[in-house]
């Protein structure tokens, strides 16, 4: 029997390549204990709130959703200060970024753009979809190169992704960056700026690109509840963009995307203030003390804006990575964001942070 043919573009296609879970290293090392600090998780759970909306809620699983989620995108809209007809609710912020390459890139003729050891859900959903994937080198010390993007731009480019807060780095860029970038592309192409990490970027308003949406229309945000929230599980995420181009999403989507317990499990969140500023609490002191201390071993360190920090070690960052998980601590390792030399490694409780600290410091 002959091999099954598939599409080119999914032979050349490397899946994603998730971090390491607690279950598969107690099994490969025996450990009763494991720290997880790898997937930038957040580190006191999930609200308590949504909690209690997923049991609450658990009953009437076997119907279906509310197809589009008006409920969900109107609890959205109301926290963020724009219209419902703003707000794309998906699974995930991930589903929100295929849509848009889906909807407005052009196989076989438009590309998406974007710069290099970037979030990898840009150059697979692009290729899946039979999309260009172009990248710009990063500038000096990693950041992102608006001004090269912005000037690499062609009539073929449909979509720019810029992460800000960026993953993995934690670099941010401002609003008024991002205002200079936006002045100097043309309107047809979409300037997407994912802001999964924009909660803990501060100060706030220096980094707040809502204000953005109603001078450029082809301004696209997306956000998620996977981290400030803690919903990682549940896969939430929502874009803010124009009405036109929300219209335009809503024709081509696959309904019933966001489930049920999902969207009742974001409204709940959304209303819990405590735990959502209990956890800019712990993000950012631990932070602070990430940096402060791993600074102090003689470590490079970048300036984070999110809720990890990327670190180069004294030694080899494999070597690092391997002796952290043989003692129940899973960080991640940076290669296949091309940056082997680094480490990501995300804040955790108090006592994670911690035990983090003592066991990097006794192997450097």
């Amino acid at each position: 029997m002959s091999p099954i043919k598939v599409r080119p573009d999914v032979m050349e296609t490397k899946p994603y390549a998730p971090g390491l879970t607690i279950e598969e290293i107690k099994e490969k090392y025996g450990l009763d204990n494991v720290i997880k600090l790898a997937s930038n998780e957040n580190p006191l759970g999930a609200s308590p709130l949504a909690q209690k909306a997923i049991t609450r809620h658990a009953p009437n699983i076997f119907r279906y959703p509310h197809n589009g989620n008006p409920r969900l995108n109107k609890a959205v809209a109301k926290r963020f200060g724009f219209a419902e007809e703003n707000i794309i609710c998906g699974n995930g912020s991930d589903e929100v970024i295929d849509l848009l390459i889906r909807v407005k890139a052009e196989p076989g003729r438009d590309e998406v753009l974007t710069y290099e050891s970037c979030f990898s859900m840009y150059s697979l959903m692009s290729r899946l979809c039979g999309i260009n994937f172009r990248q710009i080198p990063r500038e000096a010390g990693h950041k992102q190169p608006l001004k090269a993007m912005a000037a690499a731009v062609t009539d073929k480019t449909a979509i720019i992704f810029v992460t800000t807060p960026d993953n993995p780095t934690g670099l941010a860029v401002t609003a008024k960056e991002v205002r200079e970038m936006a002045m100097t592309i043309p309107e047809q192409t979409i300037l997407a700026i994912d802001e999964a990490y924009i909660d803990f970027a501060t100060p706030a308003e220096e980094y707040d690109m809502r204000p953005l949406l109603n001078e450029f229309p082809n301004i696209v945000l997306l956000r998620t509840f996977s981290k400030a929230f803690g919903l990682a599980g549940m896969r939430v995420g929502f874009g803010i963009m124009s009405t036109e181009l929300a219209g335009y999403i809503n024709r081509a989507r696959a309904p019933f995307t966001v489930s049920l317990l999902a969207e009742e499990a974001a409204i709940a969140a959304l209303g819990d203030d405590a735990f959502y500023n209990e956890t800019l609490d712990v993000v950012l002191r631990g932070r602070k003390l990430f940096t402060d201390e791993i600074k102090a071993m003689g470590c490079e360190v970048l300036p984070s804006q999110s809720n990890f920090i990327m670190f180069k070690p004294t030694r080899d960052a494999g070597e690092v990575f391997e002796e952290l998980l043989k003692r129940g601590l899973i960080v991640r390792p940076l290669k296949s964001f091309g940056l082997g030399e680094y480490i990501r490694v995300n804040m955790g409780t108090d006592r994670e942070n911690k035990i983090f600290l003592q066991n990097l410091k006794e192997l450097l």
